[in-house]
């Protein structure tokens, strides 16, 4: 693998990962203490209807997908917030809408879209330096956000009601949160794809969540462990040949069953008070 890091494609994959590991470890986190995971799932499918916009305009989907994400979340997060007894089916309908949206627009284009499959499972070893930038900003955007508002985040993911009582403004902060995790799905949906973007979201998170309670440890730990994941996907696909993106979510999966695994030995006191 080390050889490999002459090529310019191979550098840029590894930048990739790490900058979609770190975002998928602050927001993914957010997402599993939230219990936000279907909503999450919601978003990712939801962004496919931009992708295929994306291509019907001729523009590139990446930049499409981003505000089409945003808007699949605060609408998610509204129906989430505002009608919870119908949420669940309210939200799948959301994300099958947007799916078919996204299918019928990459209908109504000519010809073939060869890189669609990329967006679908990823593909990491063709994100371009361009991609490596943009996901930079992104990254800097969502620590930036985290850090403002982190005190009130943590609030409103422990003690919705306690969040009230101090005056904190609980739905916007819940949709300014969900918007972070739309802006984190189109960062990840080129390295493993918008099917698996969510294991890669949440899988570290889950770990981490075994072993501390603190957030910002959650957080810290998340990110390294989506790195580690990452990197080894990566030399095990070069290595074997297999599809980057499936062997990077594979890693992450056989960490997460080899974690509880480790909790049932250890017991339930190897987490931090």
């Amino acid at each position: 693998m080390f050889e490999a890091l002459q090529f310019e494609f191979v550098q840029n994959a590894v930048l990739a990962g790490i900058l979609v590991s770190i975002a998928c470890g602050i927001i993914g986190s957010y997402v599993v203490v939230n219990r936000t995971v279907f909503i999450s799932g919601g978003i990712a499918h939801a962004a496919y209807g931009g992708i295929g916009l994306g291509y019907y305009l001729g523009v590139e989907p990446t930049l499409v997908a981003i505000p089409f994400s945003l808007l699949a979340a605060l609408i998610m997060g509204l129906v989430q917030h505002r009608t919870r007894q119908h949420a669940d089916t309210l939200i799948g309908v959301l994300w099958a809408i947007g799916m078919a949206v996204g299918i019928i627009f990459i209908d109504l284009t000519p010809g073939y879209a060869a890189d669609l499959m990329s967006y679908l499972f990823g593909s990491i070893l063709a994100v371009p330096r361009s991609s490596i930038v943009m996901m930079l900003v992104m990254n800097v955007l969502i620590l930036l956000v985290v850090y403002i508002f982190y005190n009130e985040f943590l609030a409103l993911s422990f003690d919705e009601e306690y969040a009230r009582v101090l005056s904190v403004p609980v739905e916007p902060l819940y949709l300014l949160q969900l918007s972070l995790t739309a802006l984190t799905v189109v960062l990840t949906m080129r390295v493993v794809g918008l099917i698996m973007v969510i294991a890669l979201l949440t899988i570290p998170a889950a770990i981490s969540s075994q072993f501390t309670n603190k957030l910002h440890q959650m957080m810290i730990l998340s990110a390294i462990l989506g790195v580690s994941f990452t990197l080894i996907g990566l030399t095990l696909s070069y290595m074997l040949n297999l599809t980057s993106g499936a062997t990077i979510i594979l890693v992450a999966g056989i960490g997460f069953l080899a974690s509880m695994i480790y909790e049932r030995v250890k017991g339930p006191d190897t987490r931090t008070a």
